[in-house]
């Protein structure tokens, strides 16, 4: 009797909406050392920011839903314990924070026994204290899941050039979190929770709520540990950040939309943390932002809009109003069909893309000649492999040997 030889392995590839998505269209080069060459960069403070706020917002929401602790929460007995345990976790990953980002967790600093809510100036602390404060009050009570893991399969997209790896590609996503709301609750509601009056003062969330035929409905919600990002982008080369967290909350919500227990998705919120506290980078590109009209709010805070139009680099940090940076910090994303079809697309062509130059690669292509690069010029002063790649925007000055 003879046995039928074993099948070979059918792999179908897998892509994540911010490892993949958002990290391509950054630099196809970079995406290509960094997550299939498995080279992090040496200074990963970006991503440091971003996982440690998402842990921090994680365990408060923890906190709060066993213990119920009122806000505002006093950072000291409250806040720093969550800190000094986020800390300790992403260092066991290897990422660490600048100085003056944090104050260090394996390290004694008596001086911290001296701060209160208003003294500390470590700008991470200061970023996850107003999170909290101000978001966590309204946001808390509204969620309905948290670091919820999705999934979806599409169709590989069609390549004339080459055959494709596989028929089909993996797509997933981890949603911050995912609220599940009633549409009766919303409008008798008050105006206490800010995220509901932000709601109701939507007018295309308005409109998409009276046209659905059911009571119950979800609203995906996306931690952004940035400034808010311009509507328009002057640098052809630069990520358009605008449009590609749109592309992703509309891509979260077909991959929701396919989960047995979902609800109609109405909207998505996107939280720019960074807004509450903004730095002094952060403030120079609001400035420039609301010089050329790129920004989409702004033009209705007169006094906030005259104290950074006079502000000077060399100068203290001008004293915005909460309403202000609260303003500048919540996006609204309505969740419309046809523009979700277009995300999706959006994600296939990057796949594409993707695809194109592993298998370029894989039949002997050379990495720079397989992976494009042409990123914009801060993405390449922070790269890695800027000293070698042959497409880098910053030209590297002759170093002089005394």
């Amino acid at each position: 009797m003879k046995l039928p030889s074993r099948s070979k392995p059918y792999i179908i590839p897998e892509y994540s909406l911010t490892g993949d998505l958002l990290s391509f269209l950054t630099c196809n080069l970079q995406y290509r050392y960094q997550n299939k060459g498995t080279l992090p960069p040496s200074k990963p403070v970006q991503r440091w920011f971003g996982e440690f706020i998402h842990g921090v917002l994680e365990e408060a929401f923890l906190e709060w839903k066993y213990k119920q602790t009122e806000f505002p929460w006093d950072w000291m007995e409250n806040i720093r314990p969550i800190e000094e345990q986020i800390d300790l976790r992403l260092q066991v990953r290897g990422l660490y924070p600048y100085d003056e980002d944090l104050f260090f967790s394996m390290s004694n600093h008596p001086e911290v026994d001296e701060l209160n809510e208003h003294d500390h100036k470590k700008l991470a602390s200061a970023r996850a204290e107003k999170a909290i404060n101000i978001w966590g009050e309204h946001l808390f009570p509204l969620i309905d899941s948290s670091e919820l893991l999705i999934k979806g399969i599409r169709k590989m997209p069609e390549n004339d050039e080459m055959k494709p790896r596989s028929k089909y590609y993996g797509i997933n996503g981890v949603v911050d979190v995912l609220t599940s709301l009633k549409i009766n609750d919303l409008q008798q509601s008050n105006l206490d929770n800010m995220i509901i009056k932000f709601l109701k003062e939507n007018e295309n969330f308005q409109n998409r709520i009276s046209d659905l035929n059911c009571e119950d409905y979800e609203i995906i919600i996306d931690y952004k540990g940035m400034k808010r990002p311009p509507t328009e982008m002057e640098n052809p080369k630069a990520e358009d950040k605008w449009k590609t967290h749109k592309q992703q909350i509309l891509t979260y919500s077909w991959l929701r939309s396919n989960q047995e227990d979902a609800r109609p998705i109405v909207a998505g919120i996107i939280f720019y943390l960074n807004e509450l506290v903004p730095s002094k980078e952060d403030l120079i590109l609001i400035k420039e932002e609301i010089e050329k009209g790129t920004t989409d709010v702004g033009c209705e805070f007169e006094e906030d809009l005259e104290l950074i139009a006079n502000w000077q680099e060399d100068e203290k940090m001008p004293n915005l109003s909460d309403e202000f940076k609260i303003k500048r910090s919540i996006r609204i994303i309505n969740v419309d069909k046809k523009e979700e079809d277009d995300a999706l697309l959006k994600f296939d062509n990057v796949v594409a893309c993707i695809e194109s130059s592993l298998i370029k690669e894989m039949k002997g292509c050379k990495i720079q000649e397989a992976w494009k690069a042409d990123s914009d010029e801060r993405t390449c002063s922070a790269c890695d492999f800027r000293t070698f790649c042959k497409n880098n925007s910053v030209k590297n000055k002759d170093i002089i040997i005394p």
